[in-house]
């Protein structure tokens, strides 16, 4: 199971007071919801009052003037706990509501500036439900649980008061029932805690399976693994159930017990209150008032007991919702950095070595090299031999763990990342196209570029012909990660965004593996001319010889280090690897010198 990086602070020192302290941004209509709380308190408090003063001063005096105008003021009383009973919940709703909106936002953002190695770590479908359900839970429980607490300890400590001053004896008797409630709900909130934190992990797990099989429902149904992964996904629901049922138990434990004391506490209240009345040391009507109090003191108790597994369930999410918020980023802007304006184009490595965060091995190994201006730099090697390591080091999206990578002699690291980025143009190994048009995925970086810009790195990208040929051209919409489209499609469009941008350094990942060999070398022959019109270094990384053999210097990888470097023609007469990589490329066998024919067969021996 993936598990998100640590936070930079245990967030669960005080994620739930953090929460609330977010409600400060909307203390209004905090304060509202407040407001109506306590007058809906009052008006329940007021209501046993007028029952009293009716029966004693009405009913029992044959006053029906009495009986009417209390009869009166209690629909007056109703209409009050209405009114304040919706503001309360209209108020807190809208707080709450922007409390999530915040949240989310914030955590959005925060995912946006993580650093690529807390992504390399990190589920996304725990990002997910952190965004979604886990947000949720906090909303709820500001919109309804905390308001209910509110409301239930004034309607505790008022009922309380005015219980002692009527009638002392019973009143501490009924009152017995808050301390045992609070010690049941104690003894709830921490066999739970735990509990409704699993489950949150547990529904991001779910959702990991169901994001994996929507994503891969072609793999799945070519692969017929249906069966095996409706299995898979009802075994971890089946998982989930079960800790949603450990909850139940937990609320099953409690609550038989809480109303238990609360029958009990009623039984005494009308024996001992009828006894006093047969004594003449109280009034029907102060017995009635005093049993409507007693339903009155012990409806918070059970509140608070429902609104228990809600803030569990809060302060579980709000733990979690922090983790993300309180990621440390740890590819950020130095202190005085300066922004990134022109590029001369000499990009030198010097002894770098680079290790991913959590690997014990590094992934390149005194690296060094340095470019010339508008020099045309392809790297090679096997799969896993650092190639794209190397890549991702020049605009930063990792820093190097020794050595360092200089543009134009200025450290990477002293620049700002939104600067440097900027003047990076980048096409991935992997093709992400977002929802939206074909001229939008093309404009991504520049949404405001005319339509014939568009049109001209589409024409570089040589994708502009196919998609000219569609019946809404570039208001095509794309389907979903650009299904409908061919894998070298989505490269050439991949392509043209980044030609779109304003960039001094070009870097391609190996970005024309899915296209055919004709367009590849058309796409290189264009971006060749382009590159020797502008001010950049480019570089090309590449599985295949073919389309790097007319570099100005390839850059050769092995078990990430650089084992050799020079022009296709130097590397075929002095490096048996590259001898190597060649041969297996080709139908037939390479044309070899002595020199190369003797080390290649030494490379496959030691092979």
């Amino acid at each position: 199971m993936v598990q998100l990086p640590p936070a930079s602070q245990d967030p669960s020192s005080g994620s739930l007071p953090r929460v609330l302290k977010s409600l400060s941004a909307y203390r209004w209509l905090a304060a509202g919801a407040l407001v109506s709380s306590l007058l809906l308190t009052a008006a329940y408090a007021l209501t046993p009052q007028l029952f009293r003063w009716g029966i004693d001063q009405g009913i029992a005096q044959k006053n029906l003037d009495v009986v009417l105008l209390s009869a009166a003021w209690m629909v007056v009383a109703a209409i009050a706990r209405g009114l304040f009973n919706f503001g309360q919940s209209f108020w807190a709703e809208a707080a709450s509501q922007g409390v999530a909106y915040d949240l989310r936002n914030k955590i959005f953002s925060k995912i946006q500036n993580l650093s690529f190695s807390y992504h390399d770590q990190a589920q996304t479908s725990q990002l997910l439900t952190r965004v979604t359900s886990d947000i949720e839970q906090i909303r709820t429980f500001l919109s309804t649980s905390l308001i209910q607490v509110i409301s239930a300890v004034v309607t505790l400590i008022s009922i309380a008061v005015i219980l002692l001053l009527m009638n002392w004896e019973l009143a501490l008797i009924t009152l017995t029932v808050i301390p045992l409630s609070g010690w049941l709900m104690v003894r709830f909130l921490k066999k739970t805690s735990n509990v409704f934190r699993l489950v949150q992990q547990q529904l991001g797990d779910l959702n990991a399976v169901l994001q994996e099989n929507l994503f891969g429902v072609r793999v799945v149904k070519a692969f017929v693994r249906g069966d095996a992964e409706t299995a898979r996904y009802t075994r971890l629901n089946r998982m989930l159930i079960d800790s949603n049922m450990k909850t139940i138990r937990a609320i099953r434990n409690t609550f038989p017990f809480m109303f238990l004391l609360s029958n009990l506490v009623t039984v005494v209240v009308v024996g001992y209150g009828g006894a006093a009345v047969i004594a003449d040391r109280f009034s029907i009507g102060e017995l009635v008032a005093f049993n409507s109090y007693l339903l009155l003191i012990l409806q918070p108790i059970l509140l608070i007991g429902f609104a228990a597994p809600a803030i569990a369930q809060a302060a579980a999410s709000a733990d979690r919702v922090y983790e993300v918020v309180d990621a440390e980023i740890e590819i950020r802007d130095r202190p005085h950095a300066v922004s990134f304006r022109t590029c001369g184009g000499r990009i030198t490595f010097e002894n770098v070595c680079f290790r991913y965060p959590g690997s014990a091995t590094e992934a390149l190994k005194n690296i060094s090299f340095e470019t010339k201006p508008k020099e045309l730099i392809a790297i090679l090697g096997m799969t896993g031999s650092g190639k794209s390591t190397i890549m991702n080091l020049i605009p930063r999206f990792y820093d190097v763990t020794s050595g360092a990578v200089r543009i134009d002699g200025q450290d990477v690291r002293d620049f700002t990342l939104h600067s440097l980025r900027a003047h990076i143009g980048i096409v991935f190994q992997e093709t992400t196209l977002f929802s939206g048009s074909l001229r939008e995925n093309i404009a991504y970086a520049k949404p405001d570029a005319p339509l014939e810009e568009v049109i001209e790195a589409a024409q570089t990208a040589q994708i502009h012909d196919f998609i000219s040929s569609l019946p809404q051209g570039y208001d095509t919409v794309v389907g979903e990660r650009g299904v409908g489209l061919s894998g070298g499609q989505k490269q050439r469009i991949a392509i043209a965004r980044t030609l779109l941008t304003d960039y001094s350094i070009l870097i391609l990942d190996d970005s024309t593996s899915a296209v055919d060999a004709r367009t590849a070398a058309q796409i290189h022959a264009a971006l060749d001319d382009l590159m020797r019109q502008k001010t950049c270094t480019a570089f090309v990384i590449a599985q295949r010889i073919s389309t790097v053999q007319n570099a100005d210097r390839i850059l050769l990888m092995d078990k990430g280090q650089l084992v050799a470097q020079g022009t296709h023609e130097q590397l075929m007469e002095t490096s048996p690897l590259y001898g190597v990589i060649l041969e297996s490329q080709v139908k037939t066998p390479v044309s070899r010198t002595p020199i190369l024919e003797k080390s290649v067969k030494a490379a496959k021996e030691q092979a």
